[in-house]
């Protein structure tokens, strides 16, 4: 957005906050970003950029249609995903994705494909799923508790035991340092404070999983 602002000048709009932090999002506003979550409010002939969370191929192709200049700033952990699932369907596979629904990542991964991709948010979710192939792969938003995705992944493998899994986990490398860091951290203090915003999976994840471990956390 930072380049695109000083290449093209403001303003430059940009579908979904580019990342789930405050500061970065007001920063970018005052310079001249348009924070925006429909297509419609994007005039012609306009700068586009996509959030670091993904969109879904519908967003993609109507933003091509409507021939706006297009940035993707989707993370690159988050792409490894959709390349993952647009790969195993030509293959024929279904797939289950562990995540938060409602949460942009989940909607541009699931928006990947126009069927056979079942949300579940928690063990309970598992059972729920009737899958119509006997092939069938599980991802997950990048930034889940890496416990809970565990959990819920164990109980995929029960009910689906030949369920194939991603070769490398999705859970991103920075989301698992950091939940690693309040394992450590939170025994030894009295409070845990997140410096974080109230919209990000990450700064949720690490205050619940304080308090998890018994250390009031905000």
């Amino acid at each position: 957005v930072e380049h695109a602002l000083a290449k093209f000048g403001a303003p430059i709009y940009v579908r979904h906050e580019i990342v789930h932090n405050t500061h970065v999002v007001e920063d970018l506003r005052a310079r001249g970003a348009i924070f925006i979550e429909d297509l419609a409010d994007v005039p012609a002939g306009a700068t586009l950029v996509f959030s670091a969370h993904g969109v879904p191929k519908a967003v993609e192709q109507e933003a091509q249609a409507r021939g706006f200049r297009v940035f993707d700033a989707t993370c690159p952990l988050v792409t490894k995903v959709h390349v993952e699932v647009a790969k195993l369907a030509k293959e024929g596979y279904e797939f289950i994705m562990i995540g938060h629904k409602g949460h942009p990542e989940v909607e541009g991964t699931m928006g990947q494909l126009s069927q056979g991709i079942y949300l579940v948010e928690d063990e309970a979710d598992v059972a729920r799923v009737q899958p119509r192939s006997n092939k069938l792969a599980v991802v997950t938003q990048t930034t889940l508790s890496v416990d809970d995705a565990a959990s819920i992944m164990a109980e995929v493998k029960r009910c689906f035991p030949h369920v194939r899994e991603p070769k490398k986990q999705d859970i991103c490398y920075a989301t698992q340092n950091r939940q690693d860091a309040i394992k450590v951290l939170a025994p030894a203090v009295d409070v845990v404070i997140v410096v974080g915003s109230q919209t990000s999976s990450n700064s949720n994840r690490l205050r619940e999983l304080a308090e998890r471990l018994g250390t009031p956390a905000y």
